[in-house]
């Protein structure tokens, strides 16, 4: 006994075979009424003509599919989600319970039994995306950085947080990612340090025209590339070409990342009963960046990296906002309500009067140098900072050097960095022997 609906299908099927044999229609017509390719309306026919009117009948209809999904499954797939993965989307969810409690179903039969529970929503689609602009072809060729402001940690309602993230372009791989207060000067510079700690210096930045990023003089207008603010500064030193964006849709791989991050972590963040922002970077360092990588992560075309090593590189000596002070005449300089006392120079009387350059580091110390000469570094107190003597040949200490050996050992090891060539290594200050460049 076939169901009523095969009948009623097989009835229909009947009738526009006659009529396109009465040459009511043509064949491709007849096809495009049923719904089939014109070669399944021949096997139909033939059928017909073989077994008559019951060969149109679908033999499958009321027999269940030998592919389909044990209940069992289907039952832990939706205790998982139900119990342990509340409010993730239906991607989000796949990649979770594919890496980690081994469920071998397809995407899309995941997203059926929840779309089909009632757990996630049913979403138009919005048509195939077409990208405007290649990827480039090495890693470290271009990054993306941007903050996203949002209430990142789900369990604290009515907070917000910004969280400063650093793309690759060639293989969307997540370099960095942590929360701050907000999108500020500091933030930024330590994305960027972090960065050339771990992976090197990178070719170029993408950004939005923030106002640490670029001084804009008319508003929506063009960027001034000659007055740097101190990012830009920064990355002068380091060679790195910054280009500015003009709209979002030009980084659109950067907004597309802030939609999967604020879709994403805030899930895992919730999952993860966390409620301040260090534990939550300890979590987005441990957990969520490698498992990012490894389920959106794709191959550069190119096999060769555009990271360009930092390996004895201090860092410290790169990453500071520098101004132009006058020394006092009991050889002070001031620094944000401190006062840096510079000791006696040898073959100078005084430095009253002298033009230096304030240096504040990002790890919080200041250092006062006029030219290659160095008249001091200070920790974030103020309180001047002793150079570790150094070893000579024969393994005795020696006396830290005087400006002037200071000088004349710059001169032979460092040479200012030069912006049209910017993929040779960078002649970056070294660091001490006996220290540990710690970021």
């Amino acid at each position: 006994m076939f169901p009523s609906s095969a009948l009623e299908r097989a009835m229909q099927i009947k009738e526009v075979l006659m009529r396109a044999m009465n040459k009511e229609y043509s064949w491709l017509q007849a096809a495009d009424i049923l719904g089939i390719t014109p070669r399944g309306l021949r096997r139909l026919r033939k059928r017909m003509e073989e077994f008559g009117y019951q060969g149109l009948v679908d033999m499958r209809r009321g027999r269940p599919s030998p592919r389909r999904t044990p209940v069992a499954e289907v039952e832990r797939i939706l205790e998982f989600y139900r119990e342990r993965y509340s409010g993730f989307n239906a991607k989000h969810f796949f990649d979770m319970v594919r890496l980690r409690h081994g469920v071998t179903l397809s995407y899309g039969c995941v997203k059926q039994i929840l779309q089909g529970a009632g757990l996630v929503k049913r979403y138009r689609s919005r048509g195939r995306h077409r990208r405007r602009r290649e990827r480039k072809a090495s890693f470290g060729e271009m990054l993306h950085i941007d903050g996203s402001p949002h209430e990142w940690l789900d369990l604290v309602p009515g907070e917000k947080q910004t969280l400063i993230q650093v793309l690759d372009d060639a293989t969307s791989r997540l370099l960095y990612a942590q929360l701050w207060p907000g999108e500020t000067k500091e933030a930024i510079l330590t994305a960027i340090k972090m960065v050339v700690a771990i992976f090197g210096i990178a070719a170029s930045l993408y950004s939005d025209r923030a106002g640490w990023a670029f001084e804009t003089p008319k508003a929506g207008g063009k960027v001034d590339k000659l007055h740097l603010t101190a990012v830009g500064e920064v990355l002068k030193r380091l060679g790195i070409e910054h280009i500015p964006s003009y709209s979002p849709q030009a980084r659109g791989r950067s907004e597309r990342l802030n939609r999967t991050l604020q879709d994403r972590l805030v899930a895992e963040l919730k999952a993860a009963d966390i409620t301040t922002i260090e534990a939550a970077n300890q979590y987005i360092n441990e957990h969520y960046i490698p498992m990012h990588d490894e389920c959106l992560a794709v191959e550069p075309k190119d096999a060769e990296s555009a990271f360009v090593s930092a390996e004895g590189v201090d860092i410290d000596e790169v990453f500071y906002e520098a101004e132009t002070r006058q020394v006092g005449k009991d050889n002070t300089v001031s620094a944000d309500g401190l006062r840096l006392q510079i000791s006696k120079q040898p073959g100078r009387r005084t430095c009253s009067g002298l033009s230096v350059e304030l240096r504040r580091h990002l790890n919080g110390t200041y250092s006062i140098r006029r030219g290659t000469l160095s008249f001091g570094r200070y920790d974030a107190t103020g309180t001047p900072i002793e150079a570790k003597p150094l070893a000579t040949r024969s393994g005795r200490p020696m006396e830290a050097a005087g400006p002037v050996e200071d000088r004349q050992r710059q001169r032979s090891s460092t040479r200012p960095l030069d912006a049209g060539k910017r993929r040779r290594r960078p002649q970056l200050p070294q660091a001490p022997a006996k220290e540990n460049v710690k970021v």
